[in-house]
């Protein structure tokens, strides 16, 4: 529903949201559930699309009568659908990860559609409000595209546009898909995106990338066919 032109999950279209019940036997389905240290919403879907559900099996997960997980276990990630974020921060205390990958209005627009609606500044703004009451975790999540978004003056828009924000950002490396012309950055471009941030003041990682081998890394989740 969000047309991320990077995610070849939402290429499949809107098939229906997950009930709590259906996103807790995610979990309690795998034979490793017992040994499991940490659960993020993300990757498939957007969450705050589907946040009554989504909130009722976070009850599930945190509370003593459920899995009792402490609430800095998850981390919950998504486009920033606001006043949905708002709700979200009032009635949960989970980790939050925020889906940029641009910090530039125009080009957000053309990867992310959602940004003509629910604006970035916007967004960050009502964040750096939250943080001066809750001291939960924000992160970043920045995917990098060749030529695209990894530059240098990507580097300084995005020290620009989160300065006032305790975060860090995480730089994913994009796996390719079908039907794009996108392309994932090379490693020295990652890592000088990386450097010129953490010189900044900005906290910055590069994530581990892992499934793509099977089609199940971030933004490859889907059937094959119907």
């Amino acid at each position: 529903k969000m047309g991320c032109l990077f995610c070849m999950t939402g290429k499949q279209g809107f098939q229906g949201n997950l009930t709590a019940g259906q996103i807790v036997n995610q979990i309690l389905s795998l034979p490793e559930a017992p040994l499991l240290t940490n659960a993020v919403y993300m990757g498939m879907g957007e969450p705050l699309d589907n946040l009554d559900e989504v909130l009722k099996s976070l009850e599930i997960l945190t509370s003593e009568w459920g899995l009792g997980w402490s609430s800095q276990r998850i981390t919950l990630s998504s486009v920033g659908l606001l006043p949905a974020l708002q709700e979200f921060f009032v009635r949960s205390k989970v980790r939050f990860a925020l889906s940029l990958h641009s910090p530039f209005d125009e080009e957000r627009s053309s990867l992310m559609p959602v940004q003509n609606v629910h604006n970035l500044h916007e967004i960050l703004s009502f964040l750096r409000t939250i943080q001066e009451e809750d001291a939960r975790r924000i992160t970043i999540e920045y995917i990098c595209f060749d030529g695209i978004n990894d530059t240098p003056r990507h580097a300084r828009e995005l020290v620009k546009i989160l300065h006032g924000l305790k975060t860090r950002v995480n730089l994913i490396h994009f796996h390719p898909i079908p039907g794009t012309p996108l392309k994932g950055s090379n490693p020295q471009a990652m890592t000088n995106l990386q450097e010129a941030l953490t010189a900044k003041g900005v906290p910055a990682t590069i994530r581990r990338s892992r499934g793509e081998d099977i089609l199940a890394a971030c933004g490859l989740l889907s059937t094959l066919r119907r």
